[in-house]
């Protein structure tokens, strides 16, 4: 049986924040403003992939008013949410990220973006598709206020129901 899982999360650029992006630290004068450390693109892995179950979304999970998700490493929001479909008898098949970004060229980060989500998810490099674009200076992501990124998984187990 497969299923597929789709989110988009979206964070503002902010000073005085550290800019993380697939679970690497990027250097940059902007960071994204956040409950957790607000890594937009381990965010939209961990909802699609919640989505695929209909588990629910980020929220149910890792609450925004909550202290213990304050500051919260989304390496490990990641992981637990994989470990939710792992429990339930699924694996990903594949994830293809885009990230919306006027403010940082992802390309000089891209192998080593996809690295590191292997690595936390313990799958191949090839089952992880990374790509960017801007948008052309229109709207908040065109103006360098925030960064966005949309995540499709799929996900499978071997039952026939």
């Amino acid at each position: 049986m497969i299923r597929i899982g789709h989110a988009w999360d979206t964070h503002k650029l902010i000073k005085d924040r550290k800019l993380y992006l697939g679970g690497l630290l990027v250097p940059s004068e902007l960071g994204l403003l956040g409950h957790s450390d607000a890594d937009v693109v381990l965010h939209a892995i961990a909802e699609s992939l919640l989505g695929s179950l209909a588990l629910g979304d980020l929220g149910k999970f890792y609450p925004d008013n909550s202290l213990d998700t304050l500051n919260m490493d989304s390496k490990i929001i990641l992981k637990e949410c994989y470990e939710k479909i792992l429990n339930l008898g699924y694996k990903i098949n594949n994830i293809d990220l885009t990230i919306y970004s006027e403010y940082i060229k992802i390309s000089p980060i891209r192998d080593e973006m996809r690295n590191n989500i292997a690595n936390i998810l313990n799958i191949d490099i090839n089952q992880i598709s990374v790509k960017a674009t801007t948008w052309e200076k229109m709207g908040f992501v065109g103006r360098g206020e925030a960064i966005a990124c949309e995540c499709v998984c799929l996900v499978s187990n071997d039952k026939n129901d």
